[in-house]
């Protein structure tokens, strides 16, 4: 009788480990094509938009700052605010183009 026993549990839990690990590799690929992929659409979208920005150019910063681009630099820009104040604004901080 302990041979059935043994039988059978072998036979319940048979399956490979690609049927295990199917149901995650699944779910990552569902993440993948609805987050990960986006995202770097996106990312890769505005380093090209601030790789374009020229002088004159109207741009908003995270901070909430609308400005016209008066000098561009390595790794910042100089706008001038509505308020003619000259800021000095890291590129990272530009998150678009003013919509006109």
């Amino acid at each position: 009788m302990n041979n059935h026993l043994l039988l059978f549990q072998e036979s319940a839990g048979g399956g490979s480990i690609i049927w295990t690990l199917l149901p995650f590799v699944f779910i990552f690929g569902i993440f993948y094509f609805l987050v990960i992929l986006p995202q770097k659409r996106q990312k890769q979208q505005l380093q090209d938009m601030i790789a374009g920005l020229k002088i004159n150019d109207d741009v908003v910063t995270n901070g909430g700052i609308i400005g016209k681009i008066k000098e561009v630099r390595e790794t910042s820009f100089i706008i001038l605010s509505a308020d003619k104040s000259l800021l000095e604004v890291g590129k990272a901080a530009v998150v678009g183009k003013k919509a006109e």
